[in-house]
């Protein structure tokens, strides 16, 4: 569209203003700032990149979509020259699942309308497609039938704003949809070379078809619109059949030698002057002959043009005005610089390629009626491509899988955990008898239950819990990827190391060694030894019914997983882990009254909730039936007569026999202790008296 030059300054400082602000993107959002914006039973996986893209998991943990921010991928500036930073989220197949605002600055909301007006247009978003057509308006009457568009009725006096965060809703869904929907990163895209030159002239343009053209006459419209409502609702088209009724001129400027070729020397340098620092922006020049136009009365400058789309390789391309200043250079014909003339940009790094081709659409608009007047339209579509010679294509670099980067960003503490893991297995061996009989055992398996609370719980967040098994057993029933446990590779070196602990000493070694809360809760018991708390100590009936408790726990968060999904995220606070160790205690009040009575509650119980209540330790418990022996050594007097190391385990975990209930043992080795004390095993002190029962002690 022709503008007239007294208009160029002020237009070209504006549109450097708002470009400016578009250089300055803000920093992602946390996750205590995005998690309150989920809606159960959905929850905030892992985060994907330095964008702000996170992974959005099912009540399975499964993965089922994605959750970011637009601001840090498309932070297009409002009015007030800042950003509108919506939430969006999408699932895998692209359909937007909710999109919330998060931020605004616009003018016209903040002291004017109802801000409400503007958070419940965005509730309009969700069920539509990213590949829906979206345009933000209202078709007269019943409109629509026959058309391509989906409309999101826009808010009255602020429609300008809605749509400007339309188009970053858009922009930003685009980059996800071609980076992690379409399974390949679109890598660093092809831009201009500034150093490529080349004397060109408009006849050269066309003859080479560096510009396309797109001729669609009358009767081809009536032709597009026959058997439809609007098949004679245009009566110039029905006069004039041969006569066009779009003449379109696609060109990309952004190639200097194609834009020095097109525009005047003012626009050309007006252009530049943008591109340098709009950087990553692809201009392209429509021009139209015809009777279309390009654009509707309700357009509104450096928002999406009403009637025109675009589209490459299935997905949609962001255009929007320039808004510029455009004067076409003298050796154009006439025709074509009395014509429509508008300049679009769209960001590379959303993926536009601008030497594959690509689809510009226009809508061709009839109404029908007077009173309610009824909106149709067709879709006329022209492919374009501009040659590679103009363009430099940087080489692609493979980005690193999510769980490498997350190996890497972990590597220290990975490092810490694997030299703590190995010589703790190292120290306990095979029988765990040279450390249990060390005259330092007390203090050295305290300073272990230190270290794993403070530096594998609190500093690594390695505390396990009951919901990574039961996100695998449904990931394992619903058939979908376990690729989400590589997300995590420090709370899953912990799980390695537990299910090793399975097949070499049974449950315990997670439960007695490596568990942040029963640390806490060892601790706490010592603290009500020392300030000499009565203690609890239940009957062994009891004691094997409270026992069976955890197993009746992890049966019913089972049947929740598939009952009621939605109710098993906070079926799962029946572990305090979340609280004690994920938030340190920073947490609503009856969360952090929970885990405090329970271990406020181990002072006088030993260990209540790891023996009665834990989920958790029913699955190690059962996981521990992988044990391949029986390593705590046992003498033909252990448990008749002696039934010493039964009498002193707090666990409850040695049967009147003398064996091992190698399900309840947490490796706290008291037994393995007594078993090498000459001067407390009861078997060794009768045989150095030369004394025995029955049978030598061994």
């Amino acid at each position: 569209m022709l503008r007239c030059r007294s208009c160029a300054a002020l237009v070209l400082a504006v549109t450097l203003w708002c470009a400016m602000a578009l250089s300055g993107a803000a920093q992602p959002l946390g996750r205590e700032v995005l998690e309150p914006y989920i809606v159960p039973p959905m929850s905030l996986g892992e985060k994907l990149n330095d964008k702000g893209v996170w992974q959005l998991l099912n009540s399975g943990g499964a993965e089922a979509g994605y959750v970011f921010e637009t601001e840090p991928m498309a932070p297009l500036p409002g009015f007030s020259g800042a950003a509108i930073n919506m939430l969006v989220v999408l699932d895998l197949d692209g359909r937007f699942l909710d999109v919330q605002l998060l931020s605004h600055n616009e003018p016209i909301f903040v002291s004017g309308l109802p801000e409400k007006l503007f958070y419940d247009f965005f509730k309009q978003y969700r069920g539509h497609s990213i590949s829906d057509t979206l345009v933000v308006g209202s078709p007269y009457g019943a409109g629509g039938e026959g058309s391509a568009l989906v409309y999101l009725d826009g808010v009255t006096k602020g429609t300008a704003s809605v749509r400007i965060a339309h188009e970053s809703i858009l922009a930003a869904a685009l980059q996800v949809a071609r980076e992690k929907m379409s399974g390949i990163s679109t890598g660093p895209p092809a831009h201009p070379d500034p150093a490529y030159t080349e004397d060109l002239s408009w006849d050269d343009l066309v003859a080479q078809g560096i510009v396309t053209r797109k001729t669609i006459l009358n009767s081809e419209l009536d032709a597009a619109f026959a058997g439809t409502l609007w098949e004679d609702d245009d009566p110039e088209a029905s006069a004039t059949p041969d006569a066009p009724y779009l003449d379109l001129w696609v060109v990309d400027l952004g190639p200097p030698s194609i834009a020095s070729a097109v525009l005047s020397k003012g626009s050309y340098d007006e252009l530049q002057d943008l591109m340098a620092i709009a950087t990553t922006d692809e201009p392209v020049l429509l021009i139209d002959t015809g009777r279309h136009g390009l654009i509707t009365d309700e357009f509104v400058r450096n928002t999406a043009p009403d009637l025109i789309s675009a589209e490459q390789g299935g997905f949609p391309i962001a255009f929007r005005d320039a808004d510029i200043y455009i004067e076409l250079n003298d050796d154009l014909p006439e025709a074509l610089r009395d014509g429509a003339a508008l300049i679009l940009r769209t960001d590379r790094r959303l993926g536009f390629d601008p030497t594959a081709e690509w689809t510009v659409q226009i809508k061709a608009l009839r109404s029908h009626g007077s009173f309610q007047p009824e909106l149709g339209s067709v879709t006329l579509k022209v492919a374009h491509q501009t040659p590679e010679r103009f363009f430099l294509r940087p080489e692609t670099v493979t980005p690193r899988a999510p769980w490498v980067d997350a190996l890497w960003n972990r590597q220290g503490d990975l490092i810490g955990l694997g030299v703590f893991l190995a010589g703790l297995l190292l120290a306990l061996g095979r029988g765990m008898n040279r450390l249990a009989a060390h005259p330092y055992f007390t203090p050295i398996r305290l300073g272990v239950l230190a270290f794993v609370t403070v530096f594998i719980g609190w500093w690594g967040q390695g505390q396990l819990s009951i919901a990574t098994p039961l996100a695998v057993a449904r990931t394992a029933l619903e058939g979908g990827s376990f690729a989400f446990l590589l997300y995590d590779p420090f709370s899953l070196t912990v799980w390695g190391a537990a299910i090793l602990g399975f097949v070499l000493w049974g449950r315990g070694l997670f439960c007695g060694w490596l568990c942040p809360f029963g640390a806490l809760q060892e601790f706490a018991h010592h603290l009500g030894r020392i300030l000499r708390l009565p203690q609890i100590v239940p009957t062994p009936r009891w004691d094997a019914r409270l026992k069976a408790l955890k197993y009746v726990v992890l049966a019913s968060l089972v049947a929740l997983l598939f009952a009621a999904p939605g109710m098993l995220d906070k079926a799962i606070e029946v572990e305090p882990f979340k609280t004690a160790i994920t938030t340190f205690f920073i947490r609503e009040w009856y969360y952090v009254a929970y885990a405090a009575g329970l271990l406020l509650f181990s002072m006088v119980m030993f260990k209540g909730f790891c023996r009665y209540l834990c989920p958790l330790g029913a699955v190690m418990a059962i996981g521990g039936l992988l044990r391949g022996r029986d390593w705590i050594a046992r003498r033909t007097e252990c448990g008749s007569p002696c039934q010493l190391c039964r009498v002193k385990c707090s666990y409850g975990a040695i049967r009147k026999t003398g064996e091992i209930n190698y399900s309840e043992c947490f490796q706290c080795l008291d037994c393995v202790t007594i078993h090498e004390d000459g001067a407390q095993c009861v078997p060794l002190i009768l045989a150095a008296k030369g004394r025995k029962l029955g049978v030598a002690a061994e």
